[in-house]
């Protein structure tokens, strides 16, 4: 049988019934377990499920990971209220390909949506599609006067007059 490395420890203090810091990285076998699996306040593991949790599987209030869903959520793909990622869903969504209520990114699809290609009620982009639009084709007055409410907020806006 081949040697394989695992990390496990669980804080003996608890909060809410859940340990103040639960680490479980690897394959546990005496448990069954082949991804290690870490719920506490403070998770971190393979699969992490916690307030503040950081895996390749994370949920948490706070989730950083691979595959990341949380309230505030960075990850390769992340869905939350705040996401972060190279796909990122969210309320306020921003990444390689964003999809949310407010969408920033190289591929942006929401209300309010900005990126390399913009698709929104609100879109500005080098190629926008939408109700009102800021592109490199297309200044609808709307979205002028929309976008420059954020410039104070989106330094890299300042180029709309």
């Amino acid at each position: 049988m081949r040697s394989v490395a695992s990390i496990r420890h669980r804080s003996t203090r608890t909060i809410a019934g859940r340990p103040l810091v639960d680490i479980a990285i690897g394959p546990d076998f005496d448990r069954g377990e082949i991804h290690g699996r870490a719920r506490g306040i403070v998770a971190i593991g393979d699969v992490a499920t916690g307030w503040i949790a950081l895996g390749g599987v994370a949920r948490g209030i706070v989730a950083v990971g691979g595959a990341a869903i949380g309230v505030v959520a960075i990850g390769g793909g992340a869905l939350g209220v705040v996401s972060l990622g190279g796909v990122a869903l969210g309320l306020l969504a921003l990444g390689g390909a964003a999809i949310g209520g407010v969408a920033i990114g190289g591929g942006a699809i929401g209300a309010v949506a900005i990126g390399g290609a913009a698709v929104g009620v609100y879109a500005c982009g080098g190629a926008a599609w939408g109700k009102y639009v800021l592109s490199a084709i297309d200044r609808s007055p709307e979205a002028v006067e929309f976008f420059k409410a954020w410039i104070p907020s989106i330094p890299w806006l300042s180029w709309i007059q």
